[in-house]
């Protein structure tokens, strides 16, 4: 059974060219709940990841078999809006990457696209997502300055901000702090916490600390497979699987 809301993979795989790299993964995602995707470089963590958007469409040679539905819809079925699409499951990326562009008009940018042309409504968006990105108070004064001159840290809750202006389902993030120093690091950690009351969110991290600390659910991901997926207390705790307790005490990976 699908959530309402729900994300799911079936059976999914990706081939980059004849290597597999990610092999007949079966996942469900549980609205307004964090997954951690864990596992070694290379392991196929990020590319399950783009898969959950399509963004690996935008790269030479990948083929993809299986299904990913949201709200009961595969979304690799042919003729799928692909923008609409990543409008209702958004991604951030592991460098911030805002647009050369204002402050405000990086999280006007979508909205607008998607039509909404009033100034009154996008001022309200601007200032709501930046205030659900704890970044208002820091960004009130200068909103028509360039988003460029924001920290590391800043920038990337600015493209956390971005990323919920079009009213996402499910936020996906790939390393979204390991960029950034520890302090950026503990405020991207607390505004994770703070939207999965509203969001479906997927992240990958190398950090087995901050997986343990943001995440509901975790899979350990090894050669694109799913060893594991269980709740994160039970994972950190007594995992099922030999390769998950050393993985994650660190004797490989």
């Amino acid at each position: 059974m699908v959530h309402e809301q729900g994300l799911a993979a079936k059976q999914l795989s990706v081939f980059y060219g004849e290597k597999e790299a990610i092999r007949s993964v079966s996942l469900e995602f549980a609205p307004k709940e964090v997954t951690a995707l864990i596992g070694p470089s290379g392991c196929g963590k990020s590319t399950f990841l783009r898969s959950l958007n399509r963004m690996n469409d935008t790269i030479g040679g990948v083929r993809t078999t299986g299904e990913i539905l949201i709200d009961g819809v595969n979304i690799n079925e042919p003729g799928v809006d692909v923008v609409l699409l990543r409008q209702k499951i958004g991604m951030v990326w592991q460098r911030p990457n805002p647009f050369h562009k204002s402050i405000y008009e990086n999280i006007a940018f979508g909205p607008r696209y998607h039509g909404i042309r009033n100034k009154k409504q996008l001022d309200e968006i601007v200032e709501e997502c930046l205030r659900k990105a704890a970044l208002w108070e820091e960004t009130k004064d200068r909103l028509h300055n360039s988003a460029l001159a924001l920290s590391g840290g800043q920038q990337q809750r600015l493209c956390i901000a971005r990323s919920i202006a079009v009213k996402p389902k499910v936020i996906l993030m790939d390393e979204p702090a390991s960029a950034l120093d520890p302090v950026s690091t503990a405020k991207v950690e607390e505004l994770i916490a703070e939207l999965k009351q509203d969001y479906t969110i997927v992240i990958v991290t190398h950090n087995m600390h901050q997986a343990a600390r943001v995440s509901d659910k975790t899979a350990f991901f090894y050669l694109g497979k799913v060893v594991e997926y269980d709740n994160t207390e039970k994972m950190f705790t007594n995992p099922s699987e030999k390769a998950t307790d050393d993985y994650i005490s660190g004797r490989f990976g």
